[in-house]
This record gives structure tokens, sequence and C-alpha cells, in this order.
């Protein structure tokens, strides 16, 4: 199956998990690769869809939203997986609630949303980023686990497989 792993991420940490998905994904025999919300012209040909988006202040980035805004009738209609990474509650071993996203996921019904503990690296933020960060109290490090990401990366592609098989 074709699936694209449509990515909004600011400072490259959302990316990676994108990455280690896209490699999931081919592991299991699917065609994937990874893009940015805004290089997405049309859907024709995909099978699938896994979308992720970095989390800033309780909010997908907005070329997340602006893409489900452009293609929400589309993502009802094929299987949808996505996510969210955040820092926020990091100390406590939480990450945002995911309804606090907003109708956003609401709006296109996902098979299944995962939130992903993110990275940061106040080095590579700007000031004004940095100040934000320092206000919050946002802990400085990397927090991705991993092992959950590629697991909840293979049981997508299990699910597609088994998918594939029913369409045969």
């Amino acid at each position: 199956m074709k699936v694209l792993v449509v990515i909004a991420s600011q400072h490259g940490a959302t990316a990676e998990i994108g990455d280690a998905i896209v490699e999931e994904l081919r592991a299991a025999g699917h065609e994937s690769r990874r893009v940015a919300p805004g290089d997405v012209r049309d859907l024709e040909g995909i099978d699938a869809v896994v979308l992720g988006s970095a989390v800033y202040m309780t909010q997908w980035m907005e070329s997340a939203r602006n893409f489900v805004q452009r293609f929400r009738s589309e993502l009802r209609d094929i299987p949808l997986w996505t996510f969210s990474c955040g820092l926020a509650g990091v100390p406590k071993g939480n990450v945002q609630d995911p309804r606090r996203v907003g109708p956003v996921l609401l709006s296109i019904n996902p098979i299944d949303h995962e939130v992903f503990k993110g990275r940061l690296d106040l080095g590579g933020l700007s000031l004004r980023e940095r100040t934000v960060a320092r206000l919050g109290n946002a802990p400085e490090g990397d927090y991705r686990e991993w092992d959950k990401i590629k697991e909840w990366a293979q049981e997508i592609g299990s699910q597609l497989s088994e998918q594939e098989k029913l369409q045969q």
C-alpha cells in the first residue's frame, strides 16, 4: 500500500519521528514517504495517511491544521492515523491531552491518535521560543520513546497488511 506520512515539524524532532514511522512501514512492505503538509498537492493514488504535528501552546502547527482543512473529505475516506508530539507534562510522564489539540482531530476521525513526548534543545530555538520555554519551565532534553513510536508504526503496518489481504 502507498502510505503518505505527513509531518508538521518546527525544529526537526517530529520529522525524525516521521522518518522512524516511514522506516517501519517500509519494513512491513508498504511504499511510504515523509512530506511536509504544504508539499502535498493531492492524495490521488494514496492508500493511507499518517499525519503528525508538533504541538505548541496546545495547538497543532498551522501547516497541519491547513492540511486537514484542505483534505478533510479525502481524509475521511481513507485509513488515517494521527499523532501529536509535545513536551508538556514530561516530568510527570504525561504529554498534552490530545483533546486539547482541538476540533482538528474530531473533524477527521482518525483510526488512532497517539501522543509522543518530544525533544527540546534550547540552543536551536529563537530568543522568543527560549523565553517561552523558560517561562513555562519546559525541561530541556530528548524525551522521545523510540520503542513506543516504532511499535505504533508496526501496528499501523500490520493493520494495512491485513486490509490489503482482504482487498485481494
